[in-house]
């Protein structure tokens, strides 16, 4: 075998496996080891998955010490618009993060498989700690119950279901802004929880564009850019805050 049957395997395992980018290098620099040390061939060119995904720094389990009362109050669109505006998050990167792409101990975000199906890190806002932190208590809070229920998994990426039949009831998988209601997945069939629809906040922005009187289109996009301080500063004090029990952005 050449370079085009290497390439052909290497596709295999992309488009019919859904193996992850790494996975892909890890097969590819094992077919290039054989060929070079021990046949002792040229492969020639072959192109192959690359990721940046960045490492995960082992710690201690987070002991913070938050109250154990979270204010309901505090909205999904509320936190996520902030997130938005706090990270530089894109609209689809805020709705499919997932509870260990949040560091509090080093104040950032992973972001996964993000544009151009790359990784990133990004900032976590101080500010947003104590609250998020109190969001996912209650995230956690639903995440006990649907397993009683007989639910509780969520959806994995690549091929991490089989390789880790377990992974998809763990906490550090389940979305950080789940879904209110569960709802079957169209590739499987399963009944479970999604990330809340993307549609929610995007509504929610615009109707709170508008209550400030905004005479432009403003969308989640907006908020991840720096220019439109001033545009955030006249949303968050009308329809987003509305309820919210005296948080100041």
């Amino acid at each position: 075998m050449g370079a085009a049957e290497v390439q052909a395997f290497l596709t295999y395992l992309a488009v019919k496996e859904h193996v992850a980018a790494s996975t892909q290098n890890q097969a590819f620099s094992a077919l290039l080891f054989r060929y070079k040390e021990v046949l002792h061939q040229d492969l020639g060119p072959v192109d192959a998955l690359r990721t940046n995904e960045p490492p995960t720094p082992a710690r201690r389990p987070d002991q913070s010490r938050g109250s154990s009362s979270p204010p309901a109050s505090v909205r999904p669109p509320l936190l996520m618009s902030r997130l938005l505006y706090g990270s530089g998050l894109r609209l689809m990167e805020c709705v499919r993060l997932r509870v260990q792409d949040l560091d509090f101990d080093y104040l950032t975000i992973t972001v996964r498989d993000g544009k151009g199906e790359k990784d990133r890190v990004t900032i976590l806002p101080q500010s947003l700690v104590a609250l998020l932190k109190d969001h996912l208590r209650l995230v956690k809070h639903i995440h006990e119950e649907d397993p009683a229920r007989g639910y509780g998994a969520v959806y994995l990426p690549d091929a991490l279901a089989c390789k880790d039949p377990n992974a998809e009831r763990e906490w550090i998988w389940q979305y950080v802004f789940p879904a209110d209601r569960l709802s079957v997945d169209p590739r499987s069939g399963v009944v479970r929880r999604h990330y809340i629809h993307e549609n929610t906040l995007q509504k929610a922005i615009r109707a709170a564009a508008q209550a400030a009187g905004i005479p432009k289109r403003v969308s989640p996009h907006t908020l991840a850019t720096p220019s439109p301080l001033i545009s955030w500063r006249r949303i968050t004090t009308s329809a987003l805050c509305r309820n919210s029990s005296g948080i100041r952005t």
